[in-house]
């Protein structure tokens, strides 16, 4: 029964409890900067979702892997064409890398042009005895620790929409446009190999990548005559948190008569909001995006199986991605109870992990960071439980930048103590992992692919 047929309408969620959303205090404001919204274009088109839920599909047919990353919090201060090619930059180098492990099409959807708002685990946050409301991203209010700043304030909304279509245009010329051309991409990732001290543990699936493309170009197969290698596909994904922002920009297909979020490709709901009788998944299990739901070690196999039902209920592949959260200590003992429940019942989704929020703790000197081993070893259980259950590691959500920021401690290529996290921490909310750890966990989690792949191999 589709959404139509159970009363669903963009707005209904107004009618649902809910968490996580501020308190504007000039409802009048709101209401205006919604009906504006309303009238602006669409942010991406429907057509380009439809692509991306078949392209999610395959991921959850065994047959793709889905690569997911990005800000943990995009601001407002920090935008700029650099930053947005840096990040690009290295998501392609990782892409590639696992492409040419797996074996497997590699489905490319970044946390950007629309991740602006983040839930908090508490409403305010206390210095020197001062209490002001948390901050919830630029899309609602201001980092900086003032009565002002920390107020929310709706017309913050039309600001990240322009941003958003802002950075949209400029992925798309950089997708389209020859940036990237994969043989530019291999040797951005050869120059990380030059200067890094695992180049020997890597090197061998760099110089087979090199290998592929030599016999490539010998066959006259070359980005100059052949669009797929200058050329990808790129998605954009947030939280469907800020449900007014959401509901302004959900719109009619005109050639389907189905509701789509148009203010990114891929939405998902958070551990902190994913009650099956709350606002967050009443919205979601409208909209014909394809959609991710975040399961922390709070979720039961039956609360996953009753909102799956909820959010895809016609069982339709590519719609639903399981984003496990569970931290390194307890992904082996946490996943296979649900892996269980969804093999049980035939529930086809996409399952992706989500190494990074499991993980996070506090310095000495009081800094989030998250533990680049940590971050690994999660990766490296979710790939086992999968291999052991016999079941598809469909994908990996990580908080990433292209910056060389010190925010995660670890690594090999340049190894960040707890001493250095001070140097160059940016980050608006969580730590992410910097250029050069990205890429090595990219090179790690091929290295797992392989191994998925040699087993699929024999079992055929």
């Amino acid at each position: 029964m589709d959404a139509k047929a159970k009363n669903w309408s963009p707005a209904s969620w107004r009618e649902k409890p809910i968490r996580q959303v501020p308190e504007y205090p000039d409802a009048k404001a709101l209401t205006e900067v919604e009906e504006k919204l309303s009238t602006f274009p669409p942010l991406v088109f429907a057509g380009e979702v439809r692509r991306l839920k078949d392209a999610l599909a395959e991921v959850a047919a065994g047959r793709a892997f889905l690569l997911q990353g990005g800000d943990c919090a995009e601001s407002f201060a920090e935008h700029n064409a650099d930053n947005i090619r840096d990040f690009f930059r290295v998501f392609l180098q990782m892409a590639v890398v696992l492409t040419y492990a797996g074996g497997q099409p590699v489905v490319k959807v970044g946390r950007i042009a629309g991740q602006f708002a983040k839930p908090r685990s508490e409403p305010t946050e206390t210095r020197e005895g001062v209490a002001l409301p948390s901050y919830r991203g630029d899309i609602i209010n201001d980092i900086a620790f003032t009565e002002k700043a920390r107020r929310p304030d709706p017309h913050r909304m039309l600001q990240a929409y322009r941003q958003s279509a802002a950075t949209l245009n400029l992925l798309r010329a950089f997708a389209t446009g020859g940036f990237a051309n994969l043989e530019h991409v291999h040797r951005w990732t050869l120059g990380f190999l030059k200067d890094s001290p695992a180049t020997e543990r890597y090197q061998e699936i760099a110089d087979r990548i090199t290998e592929a493309l030599r016999f490539m170009r010998a066959c006259g197969i070359t980005g100059d005559n052949t669009p797929q290698l200058r050329s990808t596909s790129f998605y954009t994904s947030h939280e469907a948190l800020l449900l007014p922002y959401e509901e302004a920009l959900t719109r009619i297909d005109s050639t389907t008569g189905d509701w789509y979020a148009t203010s990114g490709h891929f939405l998902w709901i958070g551990d902190r909001t994913r009650d099956p009788a709350g606002a967050h998944v009443e919205f979601m299990r409208g909209v014909k995006n394809p959609i991710g739901l975040k399961a922390g070690p709070g979720m039961t196999p039956d609360e996953l199986l009753r909102l799956i039902d909820i959010l895809n209920p016609e069982n339709e592949p590519g719609r639903l991605t399981i984003i496990t959260r569970f931290g390194a200590d307890r992904i082996a003992a946490g996943l296979p109870p649900l892996i269980h429940a969804v093999q049980r019942e035939g529930r086809a989704v996409v399952w992706s992990c989500d190494p990074m929020h499991g993980n996070t703790i506090r310095s000495s000197a009081g800094f989030k960071t998250r533990p680049f081993d940590k971050v690994m070893a999660e990766v490296r259980a979710f790939m086992e439980v999968h291999r052991a259950e016999g079941t598809h590691a469909g994908g990996i959500h990580i908080e990433m930048t292209g910056k060389d920021v010190t925010e995660c401690t670890g690594g090999n290529t340049r190894v960040i103590r707890e001493a250095d996290l001070c140097d160059r921490y940016h980050t608006h909310c969580d730590p992410r992992l910097n250029a050069a750890q990205a890429l090595e966990l990219a090179f790690l989690v091929a290295e797992e692919l392989s191994k998925s792949a040699a087993a699929r191999a024999a079992a055929e």
